[in-house]
């Protein structure tokens, strides 16, 4: 297999923070949000796409999360990594490419250190996920990469969802947030279904602020309306998520 060249390194910009309202926000340089924590509730998922992002937990059996395999691309403010790790139990991998960004989420938004089941890795994403150790090994892929102003993902092609899928496990799934000002969300879709098959997609409508996520699955599932509210009623227990809110604005893709 011809191994594509990596992408040129970007400069990377300062870290700073804001707070408000009880929450604290990570940017990167400019007034865009790349994060936030609830200070009263460090491990807790403040913000709304952050919280749908966790929809994969409706397609498992909640008794085997603890101990799978959850990955972060895109730290922000480590918010899925600490809720993975301390909540639900999983090992835990979060792949960040800005060393400030690391040390911002260990100094202020409460991300432990590196230890048993929780490792913090800086790299390019786009490498990262060739990496032939990871594949088939990954059960929760969690893709947030977005540049310092906000404008689009970073990483939106079909090749790079291809190298997404072949680190899922056999029912492995990715949750991807399309939010940007210049995202082009057909676009987006078409190259997640390049990668995946339209039938192995699920997508969100918008969050009030923009975010559109999308769950693929290695292995397309079509839970029927009365399984899907029985797992949404286990995840509001145990985790106290929202699943039921998910199931308002969550439809599969017709292929």
């Amino acid at each position: 297999m011809t191994r594509r060249p990596s992408r040129a390194a970007p400069p990377l910009p300062p870290v700073s923070l804001s707070e408000e309202g009880g929450l604290r926000h990570l940017h990167l340089g400019t007034p865009w949000i790349q994060g936030s924590m609830r200070r009263a509730k460090p491990d807790d998922l403040a913000l709304e796409y952050v919280q749908r992002m966790m929809a994969w937990l409706l397609f498992v059996d909640p008794d085997s999360v603890a101990g799978r395999c959850a990955v972060q691309l895109g730290l922000g403010a480590g918010a899925i990594t600490k809720f993975c790790h301390r909540r639900l139990g999983m090992d835990t991998v979060a792949v960040e490419l800005n060393p400030q960004v690391v040390a911002a989420c260990r100094a202020w938004f409460r991300l432990p250190p590196d230890g048993p089941g929780l490792r913090v890795v800086v790299a390019d994403a786009a490498d990262w996920v060739r990496e032939p150790a990871w594949v088939g090994a990954v059960d929760a892929l969690a893709v947030d990469l977005y540049d310092h102003d906000a404008g689009a993902p970073v990483l939106d092609s079909a090749d790079f969802y291809g190298d997404c899928r072949r680190l899922l496990s056999a029912d492995g799934q990715l949750t991807v947030n399309l939010f940007g000002r210049n995202a082009r969300f057909e676009q987006s879709l078409a190259a997640l279904a390049q990668a995946f098959g339209r039938e192995a997609l699920w997508t969100f409508r918008p969050t009030r602020e923009g975010n559109i996520v999308v769950l693929a699955q290695r292995q397309p599932m079509r839970p029927d309306a009365r399984r899907l509210a029985e797992r949404a009623d286990v995840i509001r227990q145990r985790w106290g998520l929202p699943a039921h809110r998910w199931l308002r604005a969550l439809r599969p893709e017709v292929p």
